[in-house]
């Protein structure tokens, strides 16, 4: 076991040792690097801001080992050819390859052991930025720039040949609306898109405010300190959003029953408030409501951002918010608000017992749902009005005149019209019982 221990650390201890990289001189800039992907097969990338006159310099485990250089290019590390030996030279454990070419893959085998890297020459794919500015066409939620000027791909190769590219992170950076739906409202927000590179034309996420553009970059001159920055005209957007909200007002009194819906609404009447923003380019916007959820059969149009409306009849109804911009190109609508009012009912309970036990049947209500007219009057037995009420949510506490009625047989009258227009002419009578007042 022990043996095996030592046999395994030495490996790990080789493997180590020539999981090297490259240092560089004559070079007036430092040298951008990066560890390469498992898809690259590469131990290192390198981007020199230019080639000529530069030297690259790798550390040997000793003074003994042995090293071989070879060069390839697009074909692979499987097509590499020894490098020149006018090119390389040695001291000790260094090993240093006195002329280096961009845009090349190199094979450094030490102690029969390969270590592989890719050296960009800069000065080959250097970022310029002319001009950016916002194209003639433009479609609805997107932006189309036009760029003038050179930030093409830099493609390198893996050890298998495979074409690779290495991002240059332009950075495109502009002012947008953001919605925050805490406040619900659009605020401003800066925003910045990342390219690995750039044609002629840059197309993004239209922003929904009027804004300028700044395109910097790239990453090489932002690593050493000399990024450009380009700014546009003003783009003037046309994209519009929108998000809406339906609030219902009120509690449900304890007297009335529940309906069954999956949305707004229940028992009628009801309000529901209606409320939208709007982005910047929304000039035409209104609230449409509908008896279908396809909004065929449109009943109202209102232009407000924010409404109430009063719901009694019976039925659901679709209710959404549109918004387009002035010439109608561009549109947005919210989602789909649907609302139910139940059909009628109305109960009259014939006792209740006021005084006898505190908030326990010592009010005389009616049990009622979807009830949209209403009126109530209770008579004592010589035909005295006693109380008169006008909403089903309300009831008789047992008092006249401010002082407890006696118990006894009273009676009542409804005459009340449902959400459905059913028509309810009620009458009975009301036992007070188990009074304890005077």
């Amino acid at each position: 076991m022990k043996h095996f221990v030592f046999i395994v650390l030495a490996m790990l201890t080789s493997v180590a040792s020539v999981a090297a990289s490259l240092s560089f001189s004559g070079n007036s800039l430092p040298v951008w690097s990066e560890k390469g992907s498992a898809i690259s097969g590469l131990d290192e990338i390198y981007v020199v801001e230019k080639t000529d006159g530069v030297s690259a310099s790798i550390t040997l485990p000793t003074p003994t080992s042995t090293a071989t250089v070879a060069v390839w290019g697009n074909q692979g590390a499987a097509y590499a050819v020894p490098a020149e030996a006018s090119d390389i030279s040695r001291d000790g454990s260094s090993l240093t390859i006195n002329r280096i070419n961009g845009d090349t893959g190199y094979t450094i085998t030490i102690d029969d052991r390969p270590v592989y890297f890719w050296i960009v020459d800069y000065s080959a794919h250097t970022y310029e930025s002319h001009s950016i500015t916002p194209s003639a066409e433009q479609e609805c939620g997107r932006a189309f720039l036009d760029f003038s000027g050179n930030a093409a791909p830099i493609t390198y190769h893996a050890i298998n040949a495979r074409s690779l590219t290495l991002s240059r992170e332009l950075e495109l950076s502009y002012t947008t609306l953001q919605f925050d739906e805490n406040a619900f409202t659009y605020i401003s927000s800066e925003s910045t898109d990342t390219f690995e590179s750039i044609g002629s034309t840059i197309n993004i996420t239209a922003p929904l405010c009027d804004t300028y553009f700044t395109l910097s970059g790239d990453r090489f001159l932002r690593f050493w300190n000399r990024e450009t920055e380009t700014t546009s005209p003003l783009y003037t957007t046309t994209s519009v959003d929108t998000r809406a909200k339906a609030v219902q007002d009120g509690e449900k009194p304890d007297n009335q029953l529940n309906v069954d819906t999956d949305g707004l609404g229940g028992s009628a009447p009801f309000d529901i408030t209606f409320s939208a923003v709007v982005t910047d380019a929304a000039i035409f916007h209104e609230w449409q409501f509908a008896n279908d959820a396809e909004f065929q059969d449109i009943t109202i149009r209102n232009p407000e951002l924010t409404i109430t409306r009063t719901f009694q009849e019976m039925g659901t109804t679709y209710a959404r918010f549109v918004a387009a911009n002035s010439d109608g190109t561009c549109s947005a609508e919210s989602e789909v608000f649907k609302v139910f009012v139940g059909e009628s009912f109305l109960r009259c309970p014939n006792a209740f017992s006021p005084g006898s036990s505190e908030g326990s049947n010592d009010e005389w209500r009616v049990s009622y749902k979807s009830i949209v007219s209403f009126e109530c009057y209770i008579f004592n037995q010589w035909g005295v009005k006693v109380a008169e009420f006008h909403d089903p949510a309300l009831g008789w506490d047992g008092r006249y005149n401010g002082k407890p009625a006696p118990a006894g047989v009273y009676y009542y009258v409804i005459k009340a019209v449902g959400s459905d227009n059913k028509k309810y002419n009620l009458s009975g009578d009301i036992n007070i019982v188990r009074y304890t007042g005077e």
